[in-house]
């Protein structure tokens, strides 16, 4: 977080408020309200609070998540403040509230707050905490809602990101096309920034671009291409070269020999015989206003019989020219099939027309792909260099949420619990500190946590670590290196430099 013009202080730091600017105080359960009121009308509004956000079984079936959201959470910590008209709208709310109560509202703020969360982007686990949050419980309280919005969807989808990365390994590239299928605006920022963040290499999402520094990436759809009738309609022929020393009069007439030249090759003439001219006249128009960073989408029509031929007609124009074609895009049918298929007419192309890398040519693939079409493809064998993946991601589609808690564990000192039969909802009681130990090999082993004033695990010490609710699961640990996880993000008024999320 770098210092800003507007935003609360933190020491010698401005922080901007949350992105989204509905994320206010408002942006709350009521029963916080009320249970804020309450606090105050009993008196305790300003006892000592500890509570731990955390999750209780990861995501998706998997064994690990991504955790994120913690910038969002300290911009609006450092920015807590309720308007005059939001506490008017608040004593509305309450009915027979007490006028004394908004006096304690305006002057509510987090600076006798302190939070301590692991890193943003860490991999993290169930009943960890992520963040543990002190401070006077009617503050604390209000805080509740925010911070579980604010995480849950953010690290759901980080860790769905995470996982598309891990199917696709490390080579390809992952392009985030989910904008028109996120649910509304907020949903698509948001997206955009934590697949980024969860492994992704691109956002098509602009705004995204703008706001987080994400590498923006996209051509242009079946709309485009669609649009032209013929190469009449391409005004502008002329190309200037790249290096700036000729100048193309007629570009549209140099792809249509380089055309003829692919139409009479030997080991291509079989694959095809004419194309579809209004695609050609696509592709020239947009090679023309693109010659740098010309991709094209090729299956309007027919992918090996007049997409693959017109782009390669294209691109070789363009080489000509000093240019270099960056590859195609799939968007249907047989993409394992489609994509070997065009990789072998790359690579025949140049061979037979002595055309230095161009068999190298990215080939992007798309259409509702999710963990499981990538994870085929790679089962049948394919070409694709990169994957552009929306609505499966975005929407987190085989998991509606994280299903992050925040609860309380000691107040004034006191170690408090919340029971229930079901024994995955029983809370932890205490406050405590979170330690991840490495093995030999320099891999984690096993995250423990401990009473706050309990010993720290020391390296090379027998440790008996044991699951806290599952008795049969426990085992001894000789850790090589201890982390502690916890690490202070915020410390109200004290003015303590903390690290950047």
């Amino acid at each position: 977080m770098e210092p800003k013009e507007n935003g609360s202080e933190l020491g010698q730091k401005i922080i901007d408020g949350p992105t989204n600017p509905m994320v206010t105080p408002l942006l709350n359960d009521l029963y916080q309200f009320t249970m804020a009121y309450a606090y105050w009308k009993a008196g305790k509004h300003n006892e000592r609070s500890v509570f731990d956000l955390y999750f209780r079984k990861n995501p998706f079936g998997g064994e690990y998540t991504v955790f994120a959201g913690l910038e969002e959470c300290v911009k609006f910590l450092a920015n807590f403040k309720l308007t005059d008209e939001e506490i008017d709208f608040v004593q509305e709310c309450l009915p027979g509230s007490e006028e004394a109560f908004c006096d304690y509202l305006r002057g509510l703020d987090c600076s006798d707050v302190e939070v301590y969360a692991i890193p943003e982007g860490s991999v993290v686990f169930p009943k960890v905490p992520l963040m543990r949050v002190e401070g006077p419980v009617g503050v604390v309280q209000l805080l509740e809602t925010p911070f579980l919005n604010l995480v849950n969807f953010a690290s759901l989808v980080a860790t769905n990101a995470a996982r598309h990365r891990f199917v696709a390994g490390k080579s390809k590239s992952l392009l985030e096309f989910g904008a028109r299928r996120a649910q509304g605006p907020d949903g698509a920022i948001s997206a955009s920034k934590y697949c980024y963040l969860g492994g992704f290499d691109a956002t098509s999402n602009v705004a995204a671009g703008k706001l987080f520094g994400i590498p923006l990436r996209g051509t242009h759809s079946h709309a485009y291409v669609s649009s032209f009738m013929s190469t009449d309609e391409i005004v502008d022929k002329v190309l200037r070269s790249a290096d700036g020393k000729t100048t193309c009069e007629d570009f549209v007439s140099h792809v249509q020999t380089w055309l003829k030249k692919i139409q009479y090759s030997p080991s291509l003439s079989g694959i095809f015989s004419e194309t579809n001219q209004s695609e050609l006249a696509a592709f020239t128009s947009y090679a023309l206003a693109f010659p740098k960073t010309f991709l094209a989408l090729v299956d309007t029509y027919d992918v090996m019989k007049s997409g693959i031929p017109n782009f390669c007609a294209v691109a070789l124009a363009l080489n000509d020219f000093g240019y270099k074609a960056l590859g195609i895009r799939l968007d249907s049918g047989d993409l394992a099939y489609l994509s070997r298929e065009a990789r072998n007419f790359f690579c025949t192309v140049e061979r037979e027309l002595k055309v230095p890398g161009f068999g190298k040519m990215v080939v992007t693939a798309s259409n509702d792909l999710n963990e499981e079409t990538i994870d085929a493809l790679n089962k049948q064998g394919h070409e694709v260099d990169a994957f552009g993946i929306g609505t499966y991601l975005v929407t987190c589609y085989s998991q509606a949420a994280l299903g992050c808690v925040f609860k309380l564990v000691e107040i004034n000192n006191q170690p408090r619990i919340k029971l229930s039969e079901d024994v995955t909802k029983v809370s932890i009681p205490c406050k405590k500190r979170s330690y991840r130990l490495y093995g030999k090999e320099g891999y984690p082993l096993v995250d423990i946590m401990t009473g706050e004033n309990e010993p720290p695990p020391k390296v090379g010490e027998r440790l008996l670590c044991r699951h806290p609710f599952n008795e049969s699961k426990r085992a001894y640990v000789v850790p090589q290196r201890v982390e502690e996880l916890l690490k202070c993000y915020w410390r109200g008024s004290a003015g303590k430099d903390f690290p950047v999320p």
